[in-house]
């Protein structure tokens, strides 16, 4: 996809952090957007910004996670615009952090969700119509560079934001003879709100194993702030469907970073591999981000609650 002018863009997670970002980008380059957000604050804020530049932005409350919802969505965007959209992007995430060995049945059940159930969602709900609209298009899907390597702090987004990688390249197969391109995007840190991902757990998915505390969230917001900014997100994503590219890697060393975890998979096949493995020093190079991610744990961010007495005591929060 090349021209953009009068497309569809249907953004899930827009009304804030990268989704906004995206939904800013996207309209400035002549899209018609659908920005659909659990959180109506955020929807509300996301509207003023675009009500003051004129543009042609719909706002719809959608939890990624209702399907019932989702299928009301698709409808709404249809009433609105005409068509189902051309530009589907699927960035609503959320996150929390703790030692795997700490997760329980309810973390999984609120991040694997949203993060995995969300797209697989978004896909079923919408690639039909896609199809049906015979206008070809392009899917997003934000994964994460965590969805390419093990983090014994991220079990559960890690293992979804994984899955989303292989169910995105799929679907690149799949939707070729449909004209529908397929980008799975995969950043590191990204200046976003992810830290307040915890204020639409649902009720019932509250049970963690993970310490949280506002002076630890706030750590986190520290790190983040370090991160790639939103609009610069946008364009990123724009060029990747641009260029048709199917994994996007928002970094200059892209390459690189591709080549070691396939060298560590390689690594896993055999003995000599495991000893190789098993030689390597952990990094310790004295960078910003490193320093902000140990800040943040020494507030208790990516600890385990101080009463889950199996978890080994430099890995809970006990203060």
């Amino acid at each position: 996809m090349k021209d953009f002018k009068d497309k569809v863009a249907f953004i899930t997670g827009g009304g804030s952090g990268a989704g906004f970002g995206q939904a800013q980008i996207f309209s400035e380059a002549g899209c018609k957007v659908v920005i659909a957000d659990v959180r109506q604050d955020n929807l509300d804020r996301a509207m003023e910004h675009f009500k003051r530049e004129n543009a042609d932005v719909h706002p719809i409350r959608l939890d990624v996670t209702d399907r019932a919802a989702y299928i009301a969505a698709a409808d709404e965007t249809e009433r609105v615009y005409g068509t189902p959209p051309q530009i589907l992007i699927q960035t609503a995430g959320v996150n929390a952090f703790g030692p795997a060995e700490a997760s329980t049945y309810e973390d999984y059940d609120w991040i694997v969700g949203v993060n995995l159930g969300g797209v697989i969602n978004g896909m079923v709900t919408f690639v039909p119509r896609m199809i049906r609209a015979g206008l070809g298009g392009h899917i997003v899907a934000v994964a994460s560079l965590g969805g390419l390597g093990p983090c014994s702090t991220t079990a559960p987004y890690s293992c979804a934001k994984a899955a989303v990688i292989n169910l995105m390249e799929t679907y690149y197969e799949a939707l070729k003879p449909y004209g529908i391109g397929v980008t799975c995007f995969c950043p590191g840190n990204m200046n976003t709100n992810i830290h307040e991902a915890s204020l639409t757990r649902p009720e019932n998915l509250r049970n963690s194993g993970y310490y949280e505390s506002p002076e630890a969230l706030e750590g986190y917001r520290k790190h983040n702030a370090r991160g790639m900014d939103i609009r610069d997100v946008g364009r990123a994503i724009l060029e990747s469907i641009r260029q048709g590219i199917v994994i996007s890697i928002p970094y200059e060393n892209r390459e690189d970073i591709l080549r070691g975890e396939m060298r560590r998979m390689i690594d896993y096949c055999t003995p000599e591999g495991m000893a190789r493995l098993k030689e390597q020093k952990p990094p310790t190079e004295d960078n910003e981000e490193l320093r902000s991610l140990m800040e943040a744990a020494q507030l208790g961010w990516s600890k385990a609650k101080g009463d889950i007495d199996w978890v080994e005591t430099d890995r809970r929060y006990t203060k």
